[in-house]
């Protein structure tokens, strides 16, 4: 089990992280890729990828197995990680006590390929050599499949806005899924092993993830920024890979033409329910799940359930489109 010890302090300073950590989406997936478990929710995605996967990807797997502690310096928590690039560059740049360090405890639990020795020495070519790897992996099963990813991070983050207007950083962490136990002052996670993170007023990162599957994750290193990665809801098409151009993009955006969808998409820039959508607009529930239906084929609108609950939020492709003006008033 997991507990994470709030001051007062703590609770003003949490935070949900902005969107999808490269590295976290990295390091999770190469962790789910080897389970067996998770069929409804990866199936299709591991289908898809193994055939995909470079042959540098099996690198990653002695430092990143299924079970198991893994390097912390994989996962930041400083520098500039808004782009794959940028993140990678954080990596390659990770001083050598942070390396030993990591790469020693790793060791004591489980042998480790020769070639990390070079790792642990804070090797320049080695550490090129992992930041390569990391870049072709993302190309080659991550970036087509990158869209969908952002997308439902985006409608995850939009019910944690939700729960916190619902019932403060109470609400944020009571809502956080069945797999957490909110006792003040204490968060309780499933856990593969007994850990404890105090947070010491430093406050709480809470990193939606993916990937990330079936429990939360974090750091080892409680000295370390906390960070909480924890598992998002999916639906039973969210594993379906979505490459950026599809045959029947073009098709389903010719759709869109009409001032109630666009009132639809509109309204799911802030995430808005069926019911929320229907009493704006006017029309039936039926309705309102068939506007939905051809934004979400168009990659527009993105649906996350919680409770018996469908909250439909504009993904940025959406928001695009409307801050283009395309889907304003004025669409006939």
């Amino acid at each position: 089990m997991l507990r994470v010890y709030f001051t007062s302090e703590d609770l003003a300073r949490v935070r949900v992280a902005s969107g999808p950590d490269y590295l976290w989406e990295i390091s999770n997936s190469v962790q789910t890729l080897q389970r067996a478990d998770g069929t409804r929710e990866f199936g299709e995605w591991r289908r898809w990828a193994r055939p995909r996967l470079p042959e540098s990807s099996r690198l990653l797997t002695p430092l990143l197995p299924p079970q198991g502690c893994s390097p912390d310096f994989l996962t930041p928590t400083y520098g500039d990680r808004e782009s794959l690039q940028a993140a990678v560059d954080t990596l390659v740049r990770t001083p050598r006590p942070r390396l030993r360090a990591d790469l020693t405890r790793v060791a004591a639990t489980r042998r480790l390929p020769g070639w990390t020795t070079a790792l642990a020495d804070g090797d320049g070519a080695a550490l090129h050599r992992l930041g390569q790897v990391l870049g072709a992996y993302h190309r080659q099963v991550m970036a087509p499949f990158w869209q969908r990813v952002r997308a439902h991070i985006d409608a995850d983050r939009v019910l944690r806005v939700h729960g916190l207007l619902d019932g403060a950083v109470d609400g944020l962490l009571a809502g956080l899924g069945p797999r957490f136990r909110w006792r003040p002052p204490v968060l309780e996670a499933d856990y593969p092993v007994e850990h404890d993170l105090w947070l010491n007023g430093r406050g709480l990162l809470l990193q939606p993830s993916f990937f990330c599957w079936p429990t939360p994750v974090t750091l080892t290193d409680g000295a370390l920024p906390p960070v909480l990665v924890y598992p998002i809801d999916h639906e039973r098409d969210w594993s379906r890979p979505q490459p950026s151009a599809r045959p029947d993009t073009d098709a389903a955006l010719g759709q869109l033409i009409g001032h109630t969808r666009a009132a639809v998409l509109s309204a799911a820039r802030t995430g808005a329910s069926t019911v929320e959508l229907a009493r704006l607009l006017g029309v039936t529930h039926p309705a309102v799940s068939q506007h939905v239906k051809v934004l979400r084929a168009a990659g527009l609108v993105t649906t996350a359930r919680r409770a018996g609950r469908s909250l439909h939020v504009a993904t940025a492709e959406g928001r695009a489109l409307l801050r283009s003006g395309a889907c304003g008033p004025g669409a006939a």
